[in-house]
């Protein structure tokens, strides 16, 4: 960690009143690190969302404390751990697949410890708010020079993201929805290689026929929103790289009433499903 001026972030689902309460509890114990509230907007108890999130967002931030706080077992048996990763930043949080992924973007799991030392939580532990007595202390102590083995033993394997992985079969890509962004855009859990191996390569302008539990959508693949008029919908690449589906000017998720965790099946329009079928007009 950098000696002066250490850096925290804190992304949480608390909305604005709780996050600045973990973020308080930071400034006492170290009033010289500056903090950073990443997001309080997370959906709540959005899991892959934050995850992405973090996922997305730290490599741009510096090197630091990152605190992820989207936690719906929060009092239950599920661990709080710290995580140092191959950049040098610590990600602190629940253990329920959160902060995996930012992880693995920040240079891989170094050395993860439970945050066990009394010392490095708050004096009275609550069965609700780990983010103010456990985690902000913790992160906060973290900022000031402590190494993560004192916070507690070692954690072993996290676990992961639970999250499906895509699938790849007859000419066709299924891919989960990982969240639905603020646009209304479904952002999948499925990136461009998946895409070329389900469907070969695409040119923009390909019509696409997107299958999902309500129906069937038609789509482009393209490159921006723009590329369609709108009120029309499209495939893209997001600016994490991940596949999302959205449509110009409008929300996807309203069109196709799908939710995070849904799944859709991405086929070219026109070519027969995998049984030999041809697939069916809106």
């Amino acid at each position: 960690m950098p000696d002066d001026r250490p850096f925290v972030s804190l992304a949480t689902d608390f909305g604005a009143a709780y996050t600045a309460i973990c973020a308080g509890v930071v400034h006492r114990i170290a009033p010289q690190a500056t903090v950073l509230v990443l997001s309080d907007e997370v959906t709540p108890y959005a899991i892959a969302e934050g995850a992405m999130l973090l996922r997305q967002a730290l490599p741009y931030l510096p090197v630091g404390v990152h605190v992820g706080i989207v936690d719906p077992g929060v009092g239950t048996p599920r661990r709080p751990v710290a995580v140092e990763t191959g950049r040098g930043d610590v990600l602190v949080g629940p253990d329920n697949g959160l902060l995996v992924p930012a992880a693995e973007a920040l240079g891989g799991v170094v050395r993860a410890h439970c945050l066990e030392e009394p010392e490095f939580r708050l004096p009275e532990v609550s069965t609700s708010f780990h983010g103010r007595d456990i985690f902000s202390p913790a992160a906060a102590h973290l900022a000031r020079g402590v190494d993560i083995a004192r916070l507690g033993p070692p954690a072993g394997d996290l676990l992961p993201l639970d999250v499906p992985a895509p699938v790849v079969r007859g000419g066709a890509l299924t891919a989960a929805a990982l969240y639905v962004d603020r646009f209304g855009s479904l952002i999948l859990h499925a990136r461009p290689d998946d895409l070329a191996a389900a469907l070969g390569p695409l040119e923009y302008g390909t019509a696409l026929r997107v299958t999902h539990p309500g129906g069937t959508l038609r789509a482009t693949f393209e490159e921006t929103y723009g590329s369609v008029t709108p009120g029309e919908p499209l495939l893209w690449v997001d600016s994490s790289g991940q596949l999302g589906l959205a449509v110009n000017q409008g929300s996807a998720a309203e069109r196709t009433e799908l939710r995070a965790g849904d799944t859709v099946t991405l086929r070219v329009d026109g070519k027969p499903d995998g049984d030999g079928a041809a697939g069916l007009a809106d």
